[in-house]
């Protein structure tokens, strides 16, 4: 198959210095998003996308009209789901059923079938792995996608991502801060930074433990997308996050990640998602520390808070979490 326009339109997002932003946070760091949900399906998960069903297509693993399958946290799907539209795939996605209601929506409005399961299962022993298999198992002539551990993924970042920020900053970056959803992003983003100045630190937000998920507590208001990689099981962490290349964790609650989301709309007119919140308030973090006085800060605004404008989902039973604006408020 050729190149189609949703591939055309895929990367070379700007990155824009948040001088506003920064002046009011204090920082002595100069601070830059990049702005991935200018990709075309809306988020940075349209790179991972756009590099698995280009690396299948190549190797001959997807027929035409073949179901496209995976389990994802919404926006890995979504690019999946447009992608396979503009290429003449069926997609099916298993979602959390915690995930905000726009997503849903997208994922449908693209044609993906979309299977939700409770968020009270993931936190069973060997959930992960069980689900993957239902997922398989229910079918088996599906093309599995397999973000968590497809090298496809990482890759796309090594090659693209990474690239255009060191171009972009003339090769004076100097942190890399980004979240761990299936760990393409932070590991092949990356590495590259790291093969061009070793130096250059990479660093991993992470939500705190009030925005977790718990056997007490398995509907919390979480940061979707965000996942936690320090004192995990290994099967938690998804294959392709590369811990050789972190730096530093910084941990973070939603409460702040919101707020600092809608900080950074009010102030510089981005409407960014709550993780991207989650990675300013890391960044921010970073940016006041006296040591990175003059530093370049790049973190990673991976969608748009349009798709968390409902009311965050939580499960029976629980207390209903303020909607994002009061919660930022």
């Amino acid at each position: 198959m050729g190149i189609d326009n949703f591939a055309a339109l895929v990367g070379n997002t700007p990155l824009l210095p948040l001088q506003r932003f920064a002046d009011r946070q204090n920082l002595k760091a100069k601070l830059f998003a990049k702005i991935e949900y200018l990709n075309p399906a809306g988020s940075i998960k349209d790179r991972t996308a756009w590099g698995i069903v280009r690396d299948a297509e190549e190797r001959g693993l997807l027929k035409p009209g073949q179901l496209i399958v995976d389990l994802t946290s919404g926006n890995t799907g979504i690019g999946l789901a447009a992608i396979a539209a503009a290429r003449g795939y069926r997609s099916k996605f298993y979602l959390r059923n915690t995930i905000s209601e726009d997503k849903i929506r997208l994922l449908q409005q693209y044609g993906a079938e979309v299977v939700l399961i409770d968020n009270a299962v993931f936190l069973q022993a060997g959930a992960i792995h069980r689900i993957i298999e239902r997922v398989r198992r229910e079918n088996p002539d599906a093309y599995y996608t397999n973000q968590r551990g497809n090298p496809a993924n990482p890759r796309v970042h090594f090659e693209t991502t990474g690239p255009e920020i060191w171009r972009a900053t003339q090769g004076e970056v100097d942190i890399f801060v980004a979240a761990v959803g299936t760990g393409g992003t932070i590991s092949g983003t990356g590495r590259f930074l790291k093969e061009q100045k070793s130096d250059v630190e990479v660093v991993v937000v992470e939500p705190g433990a009030a925005s977790l998920p718990s056997v007490e507590n398995p509907y919390p208001d979480s940061i979707e997308g965000v996942h936690k990689v320090t004192e995990v099981e290994a099967d938690y962490l998804p294959d392709n996050f590369d811990p050789r290349v972190v730096d530093e964790v910084i941990v973070t609650e939603t409460a702040q990640a919101r707020r600092f989301a809608q900080m950074l709309a009010q102030e510089e007119g981005i409407l960014a998602g709550t993780s991207s919140g989650a990675v300013l308030y890391a960044a921010s973090e970073l940016g006041r520390r006296p040591e990175n006085a003059g530093k370049t800060i790049v973190a990673v605004i991976a969608d748009s808070g349009e798709r968390y404008l409902s009311p965050p989902k939580l499960g029976p039973g629980a207390e209903q979490a303020p909607a994002p604006d009061q919660a930022a408020a």
